[in-house]
């Protein structure tokens, strides 16, 4: 893997952020030495997921949807979360989305992403999914308050982006997401591995989803259960030159490419690239990176190729041979009927409790 930037800070924190990965996903074993920060950090999460599911989650009337992982890392969570907006859209709901909205500053919070917001406001996630779906998209710590001005929006739906932990805000429906080449790593819990809460809690959500699976894949037995999951394939799209925004055809461009890649799990986009037959040498940087002209001033004559979640950043400063690769996330339609019942027995719950709504 090779990293360039004109920034020593982003080159440093991207082979940080390597470090850490190849110790949770790989073979590396350094991190065992930091099992006495594992129990601390169990310890304090157990006790603050015990204090909030007692004395302060709320629950809103309108049914909420929760999207996440245990797993630090990206695993895929962003397509999921814009196909489901646009399933929703398509039986009739108005869905809305709350999101952290991390990498952006915005001028107040909570904050309704508008046509005129910038990703160093909302976020590049946020701003990707609302550029995708046109669904309402509100960002801030507080998810509670921003539920809430989504339903002041008329939404029916409210989808957490990354909820999984944020335990203040009720939920009616659970998904997790689970990235298919790495799994749960090691099995380890924060800092040791990469789990953020233990490997059981996949057996309470309501689905496991697995973004593009190994042939071999499989999630771990737990206490003698296997656990099921629904198998999420991403497929690409059409190159879109990110300075006009016209649709560019695979055989324009040359082989060997910059591929850039600021996202949680570069290697997938390298993957996706070697499937269009491109030469990709990677250019990776940390998740959420704010980019400048210079990031991306490679000094040689291929094109860039980006995510659509980094190409959000990068468009007030577009080169003419820079482009991006949108991609779609692909469910079996048993999982849309399962998910759709769900939600119909989840919506007539919420109006017996919500009966003024």
């Amino acid at each position: 893997m090779s990293f360039q930037s004109s920034s020593t800070s982003s080159t440093d924190k991207s082979n940080l952020q390597d470090s850490w990965l190849d110790a949770w996903y790989g073979a590396r074993r350094w991190t065992l030495w930091l099992l006495p920060v594992m129990w601390l950090f169990i310890a304090l999460s157990t006790l603050r997921r015990f204090f909030i599911l007692r004395y302060q989650q709320k629950r809103l009337p309108t049914p909420v949807v929760v999207v996440g992982n245990i797993s630090v890392g990206g695993t895929g969570k962003t397509p999921l979360i814009i196909a489901i907006v646009k399933w929703l859209q398509q039986q009739g709901y108005n869905p809305g989305v709350v999101s952290r909205g991390y990498g952006g500053k915005a001028p107040e919070y909570p904050y309704l992403l508008t046509a005129q917001s910038t990703a160093a406001e909302s976020g590049d996630e946020p701003l990707a999914i609302f550029q995708k779906t046109g669904a309402a998209i509100v960002v801030g710590s507080d998810r509670i308050a921003s539920g809430k001005v989504l339903e002041d929006q008329g939404c029916d739906i409210l989808l957490s982006d990354d909820g999984l932990q944020h335990y203040r805000l009720g939920r009616d429906i659970e998904i997790a997401v689970v990235d298919g080449i790495r799994g749960v790593g090691n099995g380890w819990r924060l800092p040791v591995g990469p789990l953020r809460e233990p490997a059981s809690r996949l057996k309470t959500v309501d689905w496991v989803v697995v973004n593009s699976p190994a042939e071999n894949f499989a999630l771990p037995v737990i206490d003698g259960e296997t656990i099921f999951y629904a198998s999420m394939q991403i497929k690409p799209g059409e190159l879109i030159q990110l300075k006009t925004g016209n649709i560019i055809s695979r055989t324009e461009l040359p082989d060997t490419i910059n591929a850039v890649a600021g996202i949680g799990n570069p290697e997938r986009f390298v993957n996706t690239l070697r499937e269009l037959n491109f030469v990709p040498h990677l250019q990776a940087f940390p998740d959420h990176f704010s980019f400048t002209f210079s990031d991306l001033d490679f000094k040689n004559s291929m094109p860039v190729v980006m995510t659509e979640k980094d190409a959000v950043k990068c468009r007030s400063f577009a080169q003419d041979n820079w482009f991006y690769l949108p991609v779609t996330a692909e469910l079996p339609a048993s999982f849309w009927q399962a998910f759709g019942q769900k939600l119909e027995r989840v919506s007539a719950q919420q109006k017996s409790r919500f009966p003024l709504r």
